[in-house]
């Protein structure tokens, strides 16, 4: 399994969130995008809905009658209720139960950086998974070192 690093070095967690949502669907995958604070999650959901002003990318929260409908679910925590295979972690914390995914974005600023290296040496020695590390260079995301 892929676990991808992305560090938020310019840009919040709203902006990276509705490009790796976007690039999820198009390759006919069900996204989980948890994070534990709600005011973080509602940030996330306006995102979503706003991030393309053609068009909007289809969520829902969590607990909803339509949950197991929804390509998109937002949550607090990593039960893929719409059957997800993806999932984003947007707040900075790592959760053991993204390996059950089939990929991860682990996403995590400047002030979680120890955390996220601490992850990477943990998920580095586990030979079923592949970490990759992605930092900001300008406007786009390039794959580091």
């Amino acid at each position: 399994m892929r676990v991808d690093f992305y560090h938020l070095t310019r840009d919040p967690a709203e902006k990276l969130v509705p490009m790796l949502a976007d690039k999820s669907l198009d390759v006919g995958k069900r996204l989980l995008l948890v994070a534990q604070d709600e005011s973080h999650r509602a940030a996330l959901s306006e995102a979503l809905w706003c991030a393309q002003p053609a068009s909007f990318l289809a969520h829902d929260c969590g607990g909803s009658a339509g949950e197991a409908d929804q390509p998109i679910l937002l949550s607090d925590h990593c039960e893929p209720a719409n059957g997800a295979s993806y999932i984003i972690l947007s707040d900075g914390q790592w959760r053991d139960e993204a390996l059950n995914f089939e990929r991860a974005f682990f996403l995590f600023s400047a002030e979680q950086i120890d955390h996220a290296r601490t992850v990477w040496r943990q998920l580095s020695a586990d030979e079923a998974v592949t970490p990759r590390y992605w930092k900001q260079d300008g406007g786009r995301w390039v794959e580091g070192p």
